[in-house]
């Protein structure tokens, strides 16, 4: 009968370490083996020049004051969402702030187009289709975090009520004021929920810091205000905050804008209208 040896015991009771903890039995390779990183592909389809418009803003002039559009929106959370991974108080403030005015102002404009949509299904024997584009433009969309696709859908959602607005006007079911109106109202929903980012300013501040009441802290609360104490101890955050990280750990840029259109320059000071 054959002898077992020593070093066939070794082996048998010591099992082979692959990376992350993998079952012995699987070979090196299917253990060692990552998946690449995800890249998704979304694209908003616009069919208005008013909400085109919404997209890429308004330079600002010494005539005119500057809009702040999508792309720059965009841009501006970049910096808050890496400031809030960061443990800043006055991000994760900011994101509250920004997710309340994009959610009131997708609810108010999806209650603007149901009125619509009703005043167009009030005419009997008459089917009315709302207009569209023959050739929509379409806006490649490439957020780093959630806040830049919630404006995405919240003009999205203005470009379908300019749509019914322009409809209902078209075929004498709303007047030429009472239309404008409409519209101006949604855009102004959305102007607002844009600006937001514009008040934040980076401190490079962190909840430490604000507990301590040092230099930093003072600073940002002279520029920002006083804190919400359920925002400065981190039990309330926005929905889609990310989630806090050491700050040596983390090294997210957050010069670079990040949609397709590669807008770029540093942030303007602007006005709503």
């Amino acid at each position: 009968m054959a002898q077992t040896t020593t070093a066939d015991n070794a082996d048998e009771q010591t099992p082979r370490e692959l990376p992350d903890n993998a079952d012995p039995a699987v070979d090196y390779k299917t253990a060692a083996d990552r998946p690449g990183t995800l890249r998704g592909d979304a694209c908003l389809v616009i069919q208005t020049r008013q909400a085109q418009r919404l997209v890429y803003g308004r330079r600002q002039s010494r005539e005119h004051p500057g809009i702040i559009g999508l792309v720059r929106f965009g841009m501006l959370m970049k910096r808050i969402w890496v400031s809030a991974m960061l443990d800043d108080p006055y991000a994760d403030w900011f994101l509250l702030q920004i997710h309340e005015a994009l959610e009131t102002g997708r609810s108010e404009i999806q209650k603007m187009r149901t009125e619509m949509d009703e005043l167009l299904r009030s005419i009997r024997g008459v089917e009315i289709a709302i207009a569209h584009s023959l050739k929509p433009a379409r806006v490649q969309l490439q957020f780093a975090n959630p806040y830049g696709y919630m404006g995405a859908y919240l003009v999205g959602d203005y470009d379908e009520l300019v749509c019914a607005v322009l409809t209902a006007r078209h075929v004498g079911l709303l007047g030429r004021d009472p239309a404008e109106q409409m519209l101006h109202r949604g855009g102004r929903l959305i102007r607002r929920a844009f600006l937001l980012p514009t008040q934040w300013k980076h401190c490079a501040v962190d909840r430490n810091d604000v507990r301590q009441d040092n230099q930093r802290a003072q600073a940002a609360r002279t520029a920002m205000g006083e804190l919400p104490q359920e925002v400065l101890d981190g039990t309330r955050r926005a929905r889609h905050a990310p989630e806090i990280r050491n700050q040596s750990t983390s090294a997210a840029p957050v010069s670079k804008g990040f949609l397709s259109a590669r807008a770029t320059g540093d942030t303007q000071e602007t006005h709503d209208e």
